[in-house]
């Protein structure tokens, strides 16, 4: 190995540690901003993942591909291409927030979201906005691979020393961007922050090329190999079926986990990106492993790794059953999808590196067939597995390509009856999907989520991918008759975004106006029945409609406009993605829908109550400084039940009726809706009991406010770091 090599070994594995870095901030803040512009559907998150591994693909196998052609051709060295596309990432990673606000506007006239016309043209837009700036990341590891081959043509581990430390850097851009880079400078600034690194890493490569021009390769020796794996077993159909099956599965399981852990993970930002944290850590620490082995020549056989893969399979369905009580349930499943991705981080770099030999061409092409895996995987998981299978059984079907492969390298009778026992051990343990653990229970399955309804009479919930969404609550009710009966005038038309279980939908019908309802998930809808007896009477009224869209795409897209808006957001307040419910930007858009003198009803749920000194105080006050800073009159009332909160507002002024105006107000129907989960209250009563727990909104804003929710810093979604001081401070 020449001075130089031993010299810029670490300056290399430091630009792909960064290259890999941004790649994943990008996927995370991409995400959500493709969430805002398109709708929180999960066919917007299956674009993007699937259109960012496919640009890796194409990029991998087209970097391997043509980087000797263009070295032939140009007489530049491999590193200075390798700038070249990480300053294009930059330029992309700044241009696709643009992209997709346009490609939004574009979009409004498609039509209902679950529309075939609305889901080819966002598919089509998303990929468009994505796609070229992932052929760039794609072609990255190959470039340097040639560059490598230019100084140290004798390393045959070039692709997994790459690898090990893209995947590092990808561990830490997950960890940075969803755990304080997001919380601090917010969606852009990550963005930006991302791209200056993408420049940074451009020129310095141009220093390098500086320090190491261009110079043609020595022939490699093809007869070398690490542990006895020929140089084209690449073209072997047995490695190009593990590769693609490796990354098939991984992706498909990790889909797969993220429902499967809800119920012990819940919703939040943090509860997805530990998963990744940990695939990515026990990825690396694998390929680690593996290069460890490698140096010693005492590498793990193919065979033996399949095995251990067949056997961790199993181990998040064990984990996941809501039936063993764990010291620590978080830990319990986190860890048990730490051994399979070890194994699988091992694997994939001793596959890549026996395949490729130092190549870039064959190691692109290797690392393209991974890829296609990883491409397919999320959409059999999202739209086949799910749907139809759920959790515990989609699991146990992708263990079954290395339970194949396990066969075939041992073909062993034992090894049958072994793999017999461990399919058989997996139908004892069972997933929060299983009727056994509710009462009177409902389950439905869409490409969305898993809905549960159970219960019986009073004693219905509803659970969506296992975390509680609401209960029959009077609460529900106040939310549809409190905004209707404010109006001097009986209102016309009223919609409700969240449809839940139904109840402040069914309540806004009982006033005769029209009612429109939106909700994300079809299973939601669904379920309406199971709840209500008279719910398929209240569907067939021509002034009752339930729509299935994103609540925020539906009023940019709508041309009408309402005397009532209320919203019911999923809790918990943290949850991933509902700071686009709670947004400046969102509530300006709302703010062009309401008719004059028109009211929105906004539930803030479980948020910290600062009258009772729990919670967290500033996503209430930043929730209510981005309500107060669109419409100018506000007032707030806690809820009758001591949690969450009722905010009304109108871009005109209001006055909130007195007892017996708001009963003279009431339908009669709607009169005997508002009291029916009260036995022996009256409507004055209960309406009495909202109105003494008004809180002036000035005792939230107390003092100077500095925080407000905003689509660029969705402040309820991302708070670790103030928490964090909080505790310390």
């Amino acid at each position: 190995m020449s001075v130089f090599a031993k010299k810029y070994y670490s300056v290399i594995f430091i630009l792909l540690l960064i290259s890999g870095f941004c790649g994943l901030l990008y996927q995370i803040v991409w995400i959500r901003l493709a969430f805002t512009a398109f709708g929180i559907i999960t066919p917007v998150l299956s674009v993007v993942i699937s259109v960012f591994m496919l640009g890796l693909a194409i990029g991998s196998w087209a970097g391997g591909r043509y980087i000797a052609g263009l070295i032939n051709r140009t007489g530049w060295s491999a590193i200075v291409f390798y700038g070249f596309m990480e300053f294009l990432v930059g330029i992309g990673g700044l241009i696709v927030p643009y992209l997709f606000s346009f490609g939004q506007t574009l979009l409004l006239p498609a039509g209902d979201f679950d529309s075939f016309k609305y889901l080819f043209f966002s598919a089509v837009i998303l990929g468009t906005a994505v796609l070229p700036w992932c052929l760039f990341m794609g072609a990255t590891i190959p470039f340097m691979m040639a560059f490598v081959r230019q100084f140290d043509c004798a390393n045959k581990r070039t692709f997994s020393y790459l690898y090990l430390a893209n995947v590092v850097g990808a561990m830490c851009g997950t960890v940075a961007t969803a755990g304080f880079l997001i919380e601090i400078m917010g969606l852009h600034h990550t963005l930006l922050l991302a791209a200056c690194l993408n420049f940074a890493v451009a020129i310095t490569s141009l220093v390098l090329n500086f320090q190491y021009p261009c110079s043609q390769p020595a022939e490699i020796d093809d007869s070398s190999n690490i542990s006895g794996t020929p140089r084209d077993a690449i073209k072997s159909n047995i490695v190009i079926s593990i590769l693609f099956m490796t990354g098939f599965t991984s992706m498909a399981m990790e889909v797969v986990w993220t429902r499967a852990f809800t119920p012990v993970l819940r919703t939040t930002v943090y509860s997805f990106a530990a998963i990744l944290v940990v695939y990515l850590l026990a990825t690396w620490l694998g390929s680690w492993l593996y290069r460890k082995h490698a140096g010693r020549q005492q590498v793990a056989d193919i065979s033996v790794l399949i095995m251990y893969l067949t056997c961790f399979c199993i181990l998040p369905v064990v984990a996941a059953d809501p039936r063993i009580l764990w010291i620590n349930k978080i830990a319990a499943v986190l860890s048990s999808i730490f051994p399979f991705c070890f194994a699988l981080g091992y694997l994939t770099s001793k596959l890549m590196d026996e395949s490729s030999q130092g190549d870039p061409k064959i190691g692109g092409r290797a690392y393209a067939i991974n890829t296609l895996g990883c491409i397919l995987g999320p959409l059999f998981a999202g739209y086949l597995l799910l749907p139809v299978f759920g959790v515990r059984f989609s699991q146990v079907l992708l263990t079954i390509p290395y339970a194949v492969f396990f066969v075939y390298y041992f073909r062993n009778i034992f090894v049958v009856i072994f793999l017999g026992l461990l399919f058989g051990c997996t139908q004892l343990f069972l997933s929060y999907e299983d009727g056994v653990f509710y009462r009177s229970v409902v389950v439905r399955r869409d490409y969305v989520a898993t809905v549960i309804a159970h219960g019986e009479k009073m004693k219905k919930s509803l659970l969506v991918n296992g975390v509680g969404m609401t209960s029959l609550t009077p609460i529900l009710k106040y939310m549809a008759h409190f905004p209707l009966a404010i109006r001097n005038k009986k209102p016309k038309s009223s919609l409700v975004i969240c449809l839940g279980m139904g109840a402040t939908f069914r309540s806004a019908v009982s006033w005769g106006t029209k009612t429109t309802a939106v909700e994300l998930v079809p299973s939601v809808r669904d379920a309406f029945g199971f709840f209500f007896e008279d719910a398929d009477e209240i569907l067939k009224k021509p002034n009752a409609e339930i729509i299935i869209d994103d609540g925020r795409r539906f009023l940019m897209r709508t041309s009408e406009k309402f005397d009532v808006i209320t919203i019911d957001p999923p809790p918990p307040v943290e949850s991933s993605g509902s700071g686009l419910l709670y947004s400046e930007e969102f509530y300006r858009i709302l703010s062009a829908r309401l008719e004059n003198g028109g009211i929105l009803q906004q539930w803030l749920p479980g948020c910290g109550d600062i009258w009772i000194g729990g919670g967290d105080k500033i996503t209430l006050q930043a929730a209510a400084k981005a309500l107060r800073s669109v419409f100018p009159f506000v007032c707030v009332f806690r809820s009758v039940e001591g949690w969450g909160f009722h905010f009304l507002a109108s871009m005109q002024p209001f006055d909130v009726p007195d007892v017996n105006d708001f009963v003279a107000r009431l339908p009669p129907a709607a009169a005997a809706d508002f009291v029916e989960w009260s036995p022996g209250k009256s409507p004055a009563q209960l309406y009495q009991d909202l109105i003494n727990r008004e809180i002036p909104l000035e005792y939230i804003l107390t003092g100077n406010v500095p925080f407000s929710i905003t689509d660029d810093r969705p402040l309820n979604e991302y708070f670790l770091v103030r928490r964090l001081l909080q505790r310390i401070l």
